[in-house]
């Protein structure tokens, strides 16, 4: 009995610990969705016909750095 509560005790306090140390990551579906949406902007951006006068690129560019702002807002988040 005295083994039991003993291990009881052990797993209570290493559970406790564990959830204080551990970081709890935000729910945040707004940001999540916009992400998921910038890079399926870039994947459309990518098939499509390479000329475009620069556009194109530039978009890509301009995507990678607005996706890369939006990561960086959910970790700062998390």
């Amino acid at each position: 009995m005295k083994t039991l509560l003993g291990r009881s005790i052990l797993v209570v306090a290493t559970v406790a610990t564990f959830s204080l140390v551990t970081p709890s990551f935000a729910d945040q579906p707004h940001m999540d969705a916009a992400l998921k949406k910038l890079q399926e902007a870039r994947e459309q951006l990518q098939q499509a016909e390479h000329n475009k006068a620069g556009w194109r690129v530039q978009a890509i560019k301009d995507l990678d750095k607005v996706i890369a702002d939006v990561q960086a807002g959910i970790a700062a988040a998390d």
